[in-house]
């Protein structure tokens, strides 16, 4: 767990990032130097996919390009949050790392710690040039204000995915309602991974948006646990409803995104899911998921969100940091990113902005059968609550739906 400083001043107070110095080179000075240095980039290595599309992809192209190397690190983030608030509490001006992959109640916690360099998005040529201001997502994250300390990287979509082979097309369900009589009909064949697994909470959340309305979640206090409990109540007996002809009754669940994955390839359960909504069909591609793997998500709609690059207050190598941050946000590699063989991840760029052979590279991708178009998901994307509400739904899961009758 995460532990968090106490007596540390809130977000934008006096917060010691200063990017004058930064700010005073021009861009080309950043490039050179930046040249001959390597930046290590720390964050989530649960996915093989992602971690070789960086290694083998993003790291020799970001070498060749501007003589800076890669080192990528695999590191939960609250390990990594630990470590940044260790140095700070130490007194460490110079840490080890450069780059976080961050978003959601992490980036509240390190704001609210002042573990972040910044604002510095205003000094990447690629973020003035291709991503819109106005963004709601490049503005806020899980409805904490960015103002500048992290850089968007991509956007995830909750998506659920099953095989048509095994699953036909009429019992794919389209709602939670259908899902519990799904489950009804193939005892055993459903499951989710259990909390704090991120794609398990995700699912958590949407089961409450799609009972109670994702306009139940504005507004909630996470400080007032009992009237968070009872505005995601239904959703809470919902859960209850569908525990037990879930695998295993409802006992126990997968730990991880990976364990769901697995069963689904074997054909233990019927529906798998994920955040990144062309992870399927990245993965019909590599033979991971059989080749009849489709999409779908609830007809209401889906979370979605953005994740971001920030760079720690001590990072030692901020000039390589911004380098590769500028990297990423180039068409070149957020289309790298989209093709499903790679990742899958939803770019953030604003096509609107991007000349015509700088759009071929995205319409020359192929998604494959698996994989919903993007225009289909943004048309059914829902806005995740704020940060500090996940926590608590997490905790009332728990306590109402995993211990019940134990």
């Amino acid at each position: 767990m995460l532990v968090v400083a106490v007596g540390i001043a809130g977000c934008g107070a006096k917060e010691v990032r200063k990017t004058e110095d930064l700010q005073e080179k021009s861009w080309e000075e950043i490039l050179a130097e930046a040249r001959g240095t390597t930046v290590n980039f720390y964050g989530w290595g649960g996915d093989q996919r992602i971690n070789k599309w960086l290694d083998e992809v993003v790291a020799p192209r970001l070498e060749d390009k501007y003589g800076i190397k890669l080192n990528r690190v695999g590191m939960d983030i609250d390990e990594i949050l630990n470590k940044l608030l260790g140095e700070k509490q130490a007194g460490r001006e110079k840490g080890s790392i450069d780059v976080v992959w961050i978003n959601g109640e992490n980036f509240y916690t390190a704001r609210r710690n002042e573990l972040l360099f910044g604002p510095f998005t205003s000094m990447l040529p690629n973020f003035q040039k291709y991503v819109d201001p106005d963004d709601p997502e490049v503005k806020n994250d899980f409805g904490h204000p960015i103002e500048g300390y992290e850089a968007p990287y991509g956007r995830a979509q909750f998506v659920l995915t099953y095989d048509s082979a095994r699953l036909p097309e009429s019992e794919v369900p389209k709602d939670h309602r259908a899902l519990l009589e799904l489950a009804k009909k193939y005892p055993g064949r459903i499951t989710y991974p259990a909390p704090p697994d991120f794609t398990g909470s995700a699912f958590i959340r949407n089961i409450i948006c799609d009972v109670v309305g994702r306009e139940k979640l504005e507004g909630l206090d996470p400080g007032d646990k009992k009237a968070v409990e009872e505005a995601i109540s239904p959703a809470i007996e919902y859960m209850r409803e569908l525990k037990p002809f879930l695998w295993k009754k409802g006992e126990s669940y997968p730990a991880t995104l990976a364990q769901l994955h697995n069963m689904f390839a074997d054909g233990e359960i019927l529906i798998s899911m994920d955040y990144a909504p062309y992870a399927a069909a990245g993965k019909v591609k590599t033979g991971e998921f059989p080749a009849m793997v489709r999409s779908f998500v609830f007809e209401k709609g889906t979370l979605g969100n953005t994740h971001y690059l920030a760079i720690p207050f001590n990072a030692p190598n901020k000039a390589g940091a911004l380098a590769f941050i500028n990297y990423i946000l180039s068409p070149e590699v957020q289309a790298s990113k989209n093709d499903p063989v790679n990742w899958g991840d939803l770019p953030v760029i604003d096509f609107n902005r991007l000349s015509p052979e700088e759009k071929k590279l995205f319409e020359d991708i192929n998604l494959g059968d698996a994989a919903l178009p993007g225009d289909y998901l943004q048309a059914r994307r829902l806005a995740e609550p704020d940060a500090s509400l996940i926590p608590v739904i997490e905790e009332i899961w728990v306590e109402k739906v995993l211990k019940e009758g134990k």
